[in-house]
């Protein structure tokens, strides 16, 4: 990944193969008997790669990073198609109580909005907003001043209110 980020088409080539390979099978593994849909899977998360290849960190693990991207087209097309769906238990996968699926759901879509955040905002928000500690205890454990975690928060919020509205 580090190579093709620096513009060895070849390498590109080759690491898109070779992901390729990693997510059929991790699809597969999913989505029992519905090839057609892996493929599909497949080719989407290729692209995804392709368009956030800028956020890969080369300190990392790759196969860390494209796990989390495959992991959302997954739940992102589970969304979209409401049929049954068997999944495959394997050891990455924790049954959960079929109440909690919605309240999951909700934690990746906040996760996944709070990430369009800089750390600090998100973390300040996360703190205050969302696991309810006071803005002088997030301070504390950001290492910020208490008008810095006021000034994240309102920016950041502010920041997710024209994300939902489509203003960025």
């Amino acid at each position: 990944m580090v190579a093709a980020m620096n513009g060895h088409a070849q390498a590109y080539h080759a690491l898109l193969r070779l992901c390729a390979e990693r997510l059929r099978s991790y699809f597969r593994r999913r989505l029992i008997g519905r090839d057609a849909d892996v493929e599909d899977l497949v080719q989407e998360t290729l692209i995804a790669i392709h368009r956030k290849r800028a956020t890969y960190d080369p300190s990392l693990p790759f196969t860390a990073w494209l796990h989390g991207i495959a992991r959302y087209r997954l739940i992102d097309f589970l969304r979209r198609d409401r049929r049954t769906v068997s999944l495959a238990a394997d050891e990455e996968f924790e049954p959960i109580d079929a109440g909690r699926v919605d309240a999951v759901l909700a934690e990746i879509d906040v996760s996944a909005m709070l990430a369009t955040l800089t750390p600090k905002q998100a973390a300040a928000i996360r703190l205050t907003r969302i696991e309810g500690y006071s803005v002088r205890e997030a301070a504390t454990m950001t290492e910020q001043s208490e008008p810095a975690v006021k000034v994240n928060v309102h920016r950041g919020l502010g920041r997710l209110m024209a994300a939902i509205k489509g203003d960025e």
